[in-house]
């Protein structure tokens, strides 16, 4: 089993394209490009983290494209998923959390970047600020960053030598 991570996927939301310049042409190719990108990369089994912005469509459209996506799939809520935790798992999350999470004792995940002084002992793995990136111990996984394709942990762990 591999473990997978993306934020910032923002299904249904047509001005995303115009506001980050995504390439696509419209929403129907931008959600299905995803799922695409997605889906030729995680497993049926493998592990994936989103760490929010997931979807501007109501219950049932969300629920539909969730199905629709490999993998075992968790969830840490930004500021766009407004609805309950509960909600979440109705459509396909295993696991939702309000919080950021602690990954291997040393990956925080969080939608938004999480504030680290040079002495705090994590790196933080986040979404939120869709193309801008922070130096320093972040890794921002906004589709923008890793090109609408989830990326894989292992990834980050060769780029943070934190193996």
């Amino acid at each position: 089993m591999k473990r997978f991570l993306i934020a910032d996927t923002h299904f249904g939301h047509s001005n995303i394209i115009k506001y980050e310049n995504r390439p696509f042409p419209d929403v129907h190719e931008m959600d299905e490009q995803i799922i695409a990108r997605w889906n030729n990369t995680v497993s049926k089994n493998d592990m994936i983290f989103h760490l929010g912005d997931l979807s501007f469509y109501n219950k049932e459209k969300t629920a539909e494209i969730v199905g629709r996506l490999n993998g075992r799939k968790s969830l840490i809520l930004g500021n766009h998923d407004t609805k309950s935790v509960k909600f979440y798992q109705e459509i396909g999350f295993e696991f939702v959390s309000k919080y950021p999470i602690i990954l291997d004792n040393f990956y925080m995940l969080s939608h938004a970047p999480m504030y680290l002084s040079s002495i705090t002992p994590y790196f933080n793995i986040h979404g939120h600020l869709h193309s801008k990136t922070i130096i320093g111990n972040y890794k921002n996984v906004g589709v923008e960053c890793i090109n609408y394709t989830p990326i894989n942990f292992d990834e980050i762990l060769k780029e943070t030598k934190h193996e």
